[in-house]
């Protein structure tokens, strides 16, 4: 077989490998909200979580990032990093983990991803791009898709002394979606300065500085059992490392627009296992809602990834 011919069949090998990266970091991604319940049982609280998550990831990824030979940026971009980590990062953890104190996982997951959604509406509004049909069709879809996840949450509890937890909660939720979006945004206008693992590092590591100084004012909650232990060192390494080193590695071999759409299987996996592990229900129309959400996030990862074509070409006629 000579060179050629064996190409695609490694091709199709870094392609299927890629996907598995993917599917295995959403899968990551969407147990953080289980073993966060778990840590909560055992007595820690948001901030005590947050601050041992991202101390724990910080030190993995330093170590990654010196065996890598990463780069670090300097000046205005590593002050620009690290204000996202602790401002837009540190602001999107601790909305996200809020809203596990009171409202369920299932819904708290799949309302994270009105993110997508949210960055379509940043973008236009400071980086002028424009909101086409299908855009403004998966804008239409994701607030639906809202609509109809939160209302039965809402209704459920409106006759006892839930309702206001779960209203909070899904405004923690939202607020959660918002701040990913707004990371995501600066984060890709970064992404021209800086490498991802070298980002992924200074993010995370501002992040912990800034929870630990807050969870030393505030004084820390420690986990008060084996098993809240257990659950907060899989959240730094499974959910937070493992997770974005596997995004990154799938990302690589299979581009923007797959990995976005393949992400979705995290809210799945969430909403699979809180109904496992934590007796959670959701009712027909809320899984109705949140698929509505998801297929917003496809539809938008496939309008980006026309309008990314369409920009290479129009390069390639100007000879850039």
């Amino acid at each position: 077989m000579t060179q050629r011919e064996g190409l695609p069949a490694r091709t199709a090998r870094s392609a299927s490998l890629g996907i598995a990266f993917v599917v295995a970091s959403a899968a990551a991604f969407g147990a953080m909200a289980i073993l966060a319940r778990v840590a909560y049982a055992a007595g820690v609280d948001v901030v005590t979580l947050l601050a041992l998550r991202f101390a724990i990831a910080a030190g993995a990824m330093l170590v990654i990032a010196r065996w890598r030979g990463a780069r670090f940026p300097a000046g205005t971009t590593l002050g620009a990093l690290i204000l996202l980590g602790a401002i837009g990062y540190g602001g999107q953890a601790a909305s996200f983990f809020t809203a596990l104190t009171l409202a369920p996982a299932g819904l708290v997951a799949l309302l994270l991803y009105l993110h997508p959604a949210f960055v379509a509406v940043l973008a236009a509004v400071f980086l002028h791009e424009r909101i086409n049909a299908p855009k403004l069709a998966a804008l239409a879809m994701a607030l639906t898709g809202t609509a109809l996840t939160i209302a039965p949450a809402l209704g459920n509890g409106s006759h006892n002394a839930m309702a206001p937890d779960i209203a909070v909660g899904i405004g923690f939720a939202v607020a959660a979606a918002t701040f990913y979006a707004v990371y995501i945004v600066v984060g890709s206008w970064l992404g021209r300065r800086a490498r991802p693992l070298a980002m992924s590092t200074v993010v995370i590591v501002s992040a912990a500085v800034m929870f630990a100084v807050v969870a030393l004012i505030r004084g820390p909650h420690w986990p008060q059992s084996p098993a809240g232990w257990l659950a907060v060192i899989a959240i730094a390494l499974v959910s937070t490392v493992a997770a974005i080193t596997l995004y990154f590695a799938g990302l690589e071999r299979i581009g923007p627009t797959r990995a976005s759409t393949l992400s979705t299987v995290e809210p799945l996996v969430t909403v699979t296992l809180a109904a496992i592990v934590l007796d959670e229900t959701i009712a027909p129309v809320q899984l109705a809602g949140g698929a509505l959400i998801l297929a917003a996030v496809i539809v938008l990862a496939k309008t980006d990834k026309t309008a990314a074509q369409r920009e290479d070409a129009k390069k390639a006629e100007e000879g850039v």
